[in-house]
């Protein structure tokens, strides 16, 4: 192994590197580990004699197993009382570092804090780490066992809690581990991480855990700088159990090995892989012919009932198949109904756990149909795990899947984060995951997080990953998934209201402090000079480009883009709806703007925007849920113009698994089939006067391309150009905007047409030159503004827009002294905590039953999109409508205070899908009659409840905070009617 203890430039003193070799060398081919250390400014370390010294004495803890050469250098970092961040993949045994930072605060008497991202996965720390440890405590919020003991697992959001409320605790902690660090990209809790690393006591230590990162180095230079203490880096690349990845075509009949277990990737393998798909897809369909698709989906046909049977006939068991869906999960689940994989001990035992886990709940709940469609399931070793799943089942198949008793577990992605659960086999049963905004290619990072889960050390020569292929999917996307490097760990803080009051009330530290110290700014910082010498070289290429007469060619460049923009401002007067919505007829041809300029290789006046021809089939007013799935731009396009045209035209497939952007069209004599693509009417050109027949139904391939034919046999007779409709004789465009802008047109071709160089043989070249010279200004233009930001604080501006917001609704004065308001919204950071605070402040909630209240406050957590006719009752509906007063209050300032808010965004974010089964919850309905009121997971609905408990309980400290008795003992009243039976059952773990 070759090790090198090395600093950074910018943060030490060259002298103090140094590299050599480790006392634990082994054969790089095999084991690669990489020891760095990053030291703040003017820190001058300690000699080696004296660190050896200083940790001379017995080991906090010894292990029955010789460490990993990762593992030991981490712990030689520990005992020298300096902190680290160890990156190594999933199962390479991380967990050890981290024992062992608490076995040596427990053996020097301190305190030591261990977070983690997730309640579920402190529940299961708390109860490893207390078989390990005695003086072990939990504090989640859900639960606290212990708060007083000497080593403290929580989630790190309680962390940040503790720091901005001065605990004890605080100052008396010598070491905190954060694990899974990387979760600190995370784009909405991410910022967690970074307020907590920030705001830790300058006296602690840290053990960060995290996968493979490409920039852990950055990362523990921040640190260092912060903290102005040296943070080392243990990095190894080093996987335990090598991985094999495999690809299973659709339709297909067997594996092809793309990624061996020496990491080769083998590209002929892959592409007979990616040449079965359409081979298998094509064999697939022909076999489903005259059958209805579900009964051949369900049929011991279908891809994943093959791949399963072909996993347990070889036997790569225990198997995680990873699906990017709920329903998905379950649906695939239930394909398996003819595999039994447990013999009748097993089954035995698995009813035996079943039932005794489920001991604690009431006979009501245990009738629920999620849990007795899931028993049969598990007793033949298939479980399924998701978010939607009811928390003590999820349990109940996590302890069964670690216990050997589930054979194939259907899981989400959720599954791969934190849960120590490898298994010997790993299946995608997709490649593409919707993030929330599209569908996208999974990351090489995500990839490496669930593949991680493959290979059991100890018991596995190697781990399986079988990548199902059921669409072309490119050698180089795929290379880059399979083969490539992890996610990198960038900043994804933002600011939050809740975060500037703390800060603004926190003694010791300021808002502008908590910026300029975050990784955010650190990594803008770090950036600086590359951004520097951009704008150098961008300078150096455009003053290269020297042309003949520039100051004539300036002119006459700057008379054709004025025609282009002029051209453009009358397109927009003809084609308005006012103009062109009688002439939207199905059958007339019409031209549309695609995207881009088409840009000669003769000739730069031939430059034009790409454009295609199609037929008008169908034309309709835009409504906002109609453009829920369409892609921004589209959106924005389309709410300008107001119409949106549904247009045949030659198109190609994009394999986008969403509604918009599933087609793009392209010009008639490409490739591509006929199909109907909508465009906003801002991306009409022109309307020609030809109209064709258009058959009714146009669902069926012949008749699409029947109609196209005609199109092509029009634009063959008229070479010269179709026949337009004439703006003023046929539209009857009559406006004196779109007069002035004709006369405008008029002479500025006049000037082109009469202008000094017009008739130079060299124009073309010099004006090509101009327009590359043009398009480097620009760029240094925005070059230099990304200096200028990088330069200044980030979120500077965000940051003086939010503290107007605070000061214009009374949250805080001019002196940023925290008002009343300020300090109830200090204590809510699991919901709005400006919405809430202006609801508690109006009186609202002091008015309503405790029944009503929690209704309402459920608009606050409630998150997923639900397709529900149900109405509220009136009561609801009321209290809802002064909600969504009260949000779009909220919003307009924020918008009038320079915040970039969509208003009506804003207040549809506060959703009533689950007020009417909250409200019957706390009137002590039964959990199995509230789930006939909604179409939503059980799971799902239980997360939202918790997550109310927790927004409830911030409200008891905040009323707690400004005095208000009655309030405080209202939420109370309201948490103790939610705070109980199924969606409160205790933790197995517990």
């Amino acid at each position: 192994m070759r090790m090198a203890v090395t600093s950074n430039s910018s943060l030490a003193n060259k002298e103090q590197s140094s590299s050599g070799k480790s006392s634990m060398d082994v054969d790089s081919s095999e084991y690669t580990c990489l020891h760095e250390v990053s030291y703040p400014p003017e820190y001058y370390p300690a000699s080696p004699a004296r660190r050896s010294s200083s940790s001379s004495c017995k080991p906090a803890k010894e292990y029955p197993f010789t460490l990993d050469p990762f593992q030991q250098e981490a712990i030689r970092c520990l005992e020298s009382g300096e902190s680290v961040l160890v990156s190594a993949h999933t199962s390479a045994g991380k967990t050890v570092v981290a024992e062992y930072a608490i076995a040596l605060s427990l053996r020097d008497n301190q305190r030591v804090i261990y977070t983690s991202p997730i309640k579920a996965l402190s529940n299961q720390k708390f109860r490893e780490l207390s078989e390990e440890f005695s003086d072990v405590g939990l504090m989640t919020g859900d639960v606290t066992i212990s708060e007083n003991a000497s080593c403290l697992v929580m989630t790190t959001e309680i962390l940040r809690g503790m720091q901005y409320r001065g605990s004890e605790v605080m100052r008396e902690v010598a070491w905190i581990i954060f694990d899974e660090v990387h979760y600190m990209r995370d784009r909405e809790r991410g910022v967690v991480w970074e307020e907590s690393i920030v705001m830790a006591p300058k006296n602690a230590r840290f053990v960060f855990l995290s996968a493979t990162v490409p920039n852990a180095r950055e990362f523990s230079d921040w640190v260092a700088k912060v903290h102005q203490q040296p943070c080392h880096i243990v990095y190894t690349d080093f996987r335990p159990t090598p991985l094999q990845h495999y690809v299973f075509p659709a339709g297909g009949d067997g594996l092809y090995l793309v990624v061996d277990e020496k990491g080769s990737f083998r590209e002929e393998s892959f592409y007979k892989a990616v040449n079965a798909v359409s081979t298998g897809i094509d064999k697939k369909s022909k076999a489903a012919n005259g059958k209805r698709k579900r009964d051949f989906e369900n049929s011991e046909q279908s891809d994943i009932f093959k791949l399963v049977k072909m996993i347990m006939v070889r036997q790569f068991d225990p198997v995680i198949v990873f699906s990017f869906s709920k329903r998905e999960c379950e649906f695939l689940a239930n394909q398996m109904a003819k595999l039994d994989l447990n013999n009748e001990d097993e089954k035995s035992l698995v009813d035996g756990v079943f039932s005794n886990a489920l001991d604690s709940l009431s006979d009501d709940d245990k009738k629920l149909p999620q849990v007795g469609h899931l028993l049969p399931l598990l007793k033949r070793g298939i479980g399924v795990h998701h978010s939607g799943l009811l928390p003590i089942l999820k349990e109940v198949i996590e302890i069964l899947f670690q216990e050997g008793l589930i054979k194939c577990l259907f899981a989400t992605e959720t599954f791969s984060i934190g849960l120590n659960m490898p298994a010997k086999t790993v299946v995608f049963t997709n490649v593409r995951k919707f993030d929330g905004d599209k569908f996208r290619w999974v990351t090489s990072g995500e990839y490496i997080q669930m593949s991680g889960r493959a290979g059991r050390r100890g018991l596995d020569d190697r781990g399986v990953c079988i990548l199902m292929l059921d669409e072309k999917l490119e050698p180089a996307i795929a290379k880059s998934m399979v083969k490539g490097s992890p996610d990198p760990l960038n900043s994804a803080f933002h600011l939050s209201y809740n975060m500037i009051l703390n800060q603004m009330r926190c003694e010791e530290s300021d808002p502008e402090t908590l910026l300029r110290s975050s990784f955010y700014q650190f990594q803008c910082d770090r950036a600086l000079p590359q951004l520097q010498d951009r704008v150098l070289n961008l300078e150096k290429e455009r003053d290269a480009i020297h042309i003949e007469g520039e100051d004539n060619v300036k002119n006459y460049y700057s008379l054709l883009e004025q025609s282009r923009k002029l051209r453009g401002e009358i397109r927009k007067i003809v084609l308005s709806p006012q103009h062109s919505l009688p002439f939207l007829q199905p059958g007339r041809l019409a031209r549309v703007l695609i995207s881009g300029m088409l840009e000669s290789e003769e000739t730069y006046l031939q430059r034009e925007e790409l454009t295609v021809w199609g037929v008008i089939v169908n034309f309709e007013k835009v409504q906002s849920s109609s453009l829920a799935s369409v892609d921004e731009t589209v959106k924005v396009k389309a709410r300008e113009a107001g119409y949106m045209v549904d247009i045949l035209a030659n198109c190609v497939s994009n394999n986008e698994k969403s509604k918009a952007g599933t087609v793009r069209p392209v010009s008639l004599d490409e490739p591509g089939e006929p199909l109907v693509a909508s465009f906003p009417l801002s991306q009409v050109e022109h309307l020609s006067a030809i109209r064709v027949n258009v058959a009714k139904d146009l669902r069926g391939l012949e008749a699409r391309e029947s109609t196209l034919s005609k199109v092509c046999e029009i634009l063959r007779r008229f070479p010269e150009g179709l026949p337009m409709l004439d703006p003023e004789d046929d539209m009857q465009v009559d406006s004196s905007s779109y007069k002035k802008a004709v006369r405008r047109l008029e002479g500025i071709e006049s000037l082109i047409e009469n202008h000094t160089i017009a008739s130079s043989s060299t124009l073309e070249d010099r004006l090509r030159s101009y327009h590359k010279k043009d398009e480097l200004t620009q760029s240094i233009r925005a070059a230099r503004q990304d200096v200028r930001a990088a330069t200044n604080l980030v979120f500077k501006d965000e940051l003086k827009y939010r503290r107007r917001v605070l000061r214009r609704l009374g949250y805080a004065t001019s002196d940023d002294v925290v008002e009343l308001k300020g300090k109830v919204a200090c204590e809510i950071s699991s919901a709005d905590e400006l919405v809430l605070s202006e609801l508690i402040f109006k009186g609202l909630l002091k008015d309503v039953s405790a029944e009503q209240m929690v209704a309402l406050l459920s608009c606050f957590v409630w998150q997923e999109k639900v397709k529900s006719d149900q109405k509220l009752s009136e009561d609801l509906s009321t209290l809802y409508s002064q909600l969504q007063e009260t949000a779009r209050r909220v919003g307009k300032v924020q918008l009038e205070c320079k915040l970039g808010v969509d208003v009506e965004d804003y207040v549809n974010s506060f959703r009533p899908d689950i007020m009417e089964m909250v409200f019957a919850w706390a009137k002590g309905a039964k959990f199995l009659e509230i789930m006939k009121l909604g179409a939503v997971f059980e799971g799902s609905l239980i997360r939202a409840m918790k997550r109310l408990e927790e927004v409830i309980r911030q409200l008891i400290s905040a009323a707690t905070a400004i005095g208000e008795l009655e309030l405080e003992a209202k939420f109370q009243q309201g948490s103790a009617l939610i705070k109980r039976d199924i969606v409160f059952a205790a933790s197995l773990y517990l």
